[in-house]
């Protein structure tokens, strides 16, 4: 089987003094050592390479020879030669630039490029342990669904999956998302206003790229999402952390704190982490801080989906009379977090700016999962889906309650929650330290994510995030078992599932 190696860029210049086995041997050798071919891939055969270059076959075969020779090459002219699998690592030969480059290494690093260095461990968001956040379950139901739709759109693959498509996502998604935020989140939008994108992450970046400029303020929730706070701060923005109580953001103490500001970010259906509503007279005074100001809302509705009791509140933007608010959401969270489709609802007036700014940053999301997305919707799968998982993630919600207030009662406190993917534990003693309760569990096969962090400037809450929505009773029992260990000092033994 052919590699890579068949599109490498051989060249040779008739011109030179240089014999031409010999610059096919040091372009070869060059590409082996800078680890360009790998080991273990096949090389074009004598007889390809000459026709490609318009050579004589035997200055191939002399420049091949010497790389037997010496020891980069292995199996044997004629069938077939390939890179030895047995040559060191790729060597490094040093800084070209006069010793330039350890100058730069010791400057410190621009704001940007820190930012960028916090959030460059994927690993933690990957990590599947419980009790990590973000996970979800798919029963056979949804994967079957989910599979023949595929399998149909892989059939019918035309040229709308082949080219270039519309930035703003196919218009049957678009169609499909509106009708849904009509119904579930009481969104006022028509089609044209969505915008598909890989998640809400991306939504507020589009959003962050079109309305803001740097040095502008802008406000955040504190605690609050840390990649929202990172992603103001690396386009050069000015996060103004505003305390967030039982109601949700303190909006009278934020225009205060900040008149200046020009945005606010909110998550207001289930605040991140804090997981309180923003009630409906602070989101009265936010919209009209806005209209006033001439300011925008960007709108998280990261987990509005999942409520456990009750109708949930409904969106910031289905309020919102001055098309001050730029909706986003996900469905990575709703159904699986590698679909990597979100969306952004925006006002009439910034539709053209949000078209160029995608364009400018990947055109497209990918037809093929848009067009499978689109149709699982239209036939219920997406509702239906929905409905079965608000029934299994409320009973993963209550077994690690129940678990939690049975090993660790005297340790953490609960406030049960109606909506999300998560919970929140305080801890009853305030010399507890939750980051060092975080590494802990970590080490002892248990991933929990230490309140504290999410602080800026407001008084820090000590406790632990715990998600729930990804784990079924028989990983999640002993974990808590795990972690009570961990907080008690000991490790004690999983106890069987009932």
């Amino acid at each position: 089987m052919k590699g890579w190696t068949d599109l490498f860029d051989w060249q040779v210049d008739r011109a030179s003094q240089v014999p031409i086995f010999r610059q096919i041997y040091l372009q070869t050798r060059s590409a082996i050592l800078s680890r360009t071919f790998a080991p273990g891939a096949k090389l074009p055969s004598t007889r390809e390479l000459c026709t490609r270059l318009g050579v004589a076959r035997a200055s191939v075969v002399s420049a091949y020879e010497q790389l037997f020779a010496e020891g980069y090459l292995s199996g044997k002219i004629g069938s077939g030669s390939y890179i030895s699998s047995d040559l060191p690592e790729a060597i490094d030969r040093g800084p070209r630039d006069g010793g330039k480059r350890s100058a730069i290494r010791v400057r410190r690093a621009p704001v940007r490029r820190c930012v960028f260095h916090e959030f460059a461990d994927p690993a933690s968001q990957s990590d599947d342990r419980p009790f990590n956040t973000g996970r979800t379950l798919v029963d056979a139901r949804t994967v079957d669904s989910w599979r023949r739709i595929t399998n149909r759109a892989l059939r019918s693959l035309g040229p709308s999956h082949l080219g270039y498509s519309d930035p703003c996502g196919l218009v049957e998604l678009r169609t499909e998302l509106c009708e849904y935020l009509r119904a579930a989140r009481a969104v006022r939008c028509d089609p044209d206003q969505i915008f598909v994108t890989t998640g809400a992450q991306q939504a507020i970046d589009i959003a962050i790229r079109v309305l803001l400029r740097p040095g502008d303020q802008v406000l955040v929730e504190d605690p609050g999402y840390p990649l929202t706070f990172g992603a103001l701060v690396a386009a050069g923005i000015k996060p103004r952390p505003v305390p967030v109580d039982a109601h949700g953001m303190d909006v009278g103490t934020a225009i205060r704190l900040a008149p200046r500001a020009v945005a606010a970010v909110v998550t207001p259906s289930h605040q991140f982490p804090k997981g309180v509503v923003l009630s409906m007279a602070r989101r009265l005074e936010l919209l009209g801080w806005a209209r006033e100001a001439g300011a925008w809302i960007i709108e998280d509705d990261y987990a509005s989906e999942y409520r456990y009791s009750g109708r949930p509140l409904a969106s910031l933007q289905g309020l919102d009379d001055g098309e001050r608010v730029i909706y986003a959401g996900t469905l990575n969270k709703t159904l699986f977090p590698g679909l990597r489709v979100g969306y952004a609802v925006v006002p009439r007036s910034l539709i053209r700016f949000f078209i160029g700014a995608r364009c400018l940053i990947d055109r497209q999301s990918a037809t093929l999962q848009q067009t499978v997305l689109a149709e699982f919707m239209r036939q219920g799968y997406l509702a239906a889906h929905i409905r079965r998982m608000r029934l299994v993630y409320r009973t993963q919600r209550d077994l690690l309650v129940r678990e939690i207030t049975t090993r660790l009662g005297a340790s953490l406190a609960i406030e049960v929650p109606n909506q999300g993917m998560y919970l929140v534990a305080s801890f009853l003693r305030p010399d507890v330290s939750d980051t060092d309760i975080e590494r802990g569990a970590r080490a002892n096969g248990v991933v929990v994510r230490a309140m504290s962090s999410f602080f800026k400037r407001a008084h820090p809450q000590r406790g632990l995030l715990l998600g729930f929505s990804g784990y079924p009773p028989q990983l999640m029992v002993p974990a808590v078992a795990r972690l009570a260990g961990v907080i008690g000092g000991r490790r004690e033994p999983p106890r069987p599932v009932s």
